[in-house]
């Protein structure tokens, strides 16, 4: 008995219009995704582009204009307007950060200025005892630096000014009273211990070397007590060796340090910025 033949199945040459029904599909949903992200809430680009307008009139950049930027347009606002409120936003922007960039680098190069110009003043007027090596001046980040060296100013052991000093003191205060840069008088020692009956330690020494000089400014040459900090510092901030006779010489002195401006604005800026609590310890 023979087979029967399975009839040749014939081949669907419309498949393809299930996956071109797909793409469109996904082709249109795209397109939708497209247009709903280009609209805006135009009423927010509304005060946006008067706020912007009103700011450049302000400034000069535009002439003064009454054109009403629409607020309750029946359509939103096309895509291309927005691009262009938010890049002449963004240009306004930059503009304040160059402004304020400029103002900066301007601030910093007229204290660099105003701070050569007072060390040259001080070295002309200190010269006898800077070639004495009993003042040097130097500059820091802080700012600039007059060292009084303590065999030109002190006694040994002593907080007590000698009188052979006020000249050059004087001639110090003469130039700092024009200005009205801070202060802040250090005491530093070398690393020799020191106990007597009225110093117990390095610490007493240099802190009571920094406000006697304190004194010495408020009282004879009327600075202001604002203007003025003290500290002592003792041994722990040496200049030089103290191995040597020579370094610790160098390391006995009293350093005038004359603040830089943005010293004093970091400073009184941390000092106004609200601490955080400390942390619960369970």
């Amino acid at each position: 008995m023979s087979r029967r033949k399975r009839p040749k199945e014939h081949a669907n040459h419309e498949r393809w219009l299930v996956s071109y029904a797909d793409f469109i599909t996904l082709l249109f949903a795209f397109f939708v995704v497209l247009y709903a992200s280009s609209q805006v809430d135009h009423r927010k680009v509304g005060r946006l582009a008067m706020a912007i307008q009103v700011a450049f009139q302000e400034l000069g950049v535009f002439p003064a204009s009454t054109t009403q930027v629409p607020i309750d347009m029946s359509e939103p606002m096309p895509f291309s307007t927005v691009q262009a409120i938010e890049s002449a936003k963004r240009n306004t922007d930059l503009s304040h950060v160059s402004s304020a960039t400029h103002d900066s680098l301007a601030a910093a190069a007229s204290e660099e200025a105003n701070l050569t110009t007072l060390q040259a003043e001080l070295q002309q007027a200190l010269q006898h005892e800077i070639s004495l090596h009993t003042v040097a001046l130097h500059r820091e980040i802080e700012g600039l630096v007059i060292s009084l060296r303590e065999f030109g100013f002190f006694d040994s052991g002593s907080a007590a000014l000698k009188p052979s000093a006020l000249p050059a003191l004087d001639r110090i205060a003469s130039i700092l009273a024009v200005r009205a840069c801070r202060l802040r008088i250090e005491g530093h020692t070398d690393n020799v211990p020191i106990h007597t009956a009225q110093m117990a330690s390095n610490w007493e020494l240099s802190t009571a070397r920094s406000t006697e000089l304190v004194r010495l400014l408020i009282l004879r040459y009327r600075f202001s007590p604002a203007r003025l900090a003290a500290a002592g510092y003792a041994e722990y901030h040496p200049i030089a060796s103290n191995d040597t006779a020579q370094g610790r010489a160098q390391n006995r002195r009293v350093d005038v340090v004359i603040l830089s401006e943005h010293i004093v604005t970091n400073s009184v800026a941390a000092k106004a910025a609200p601490s955080k609590p400390s942390p619960a310890i369970h």
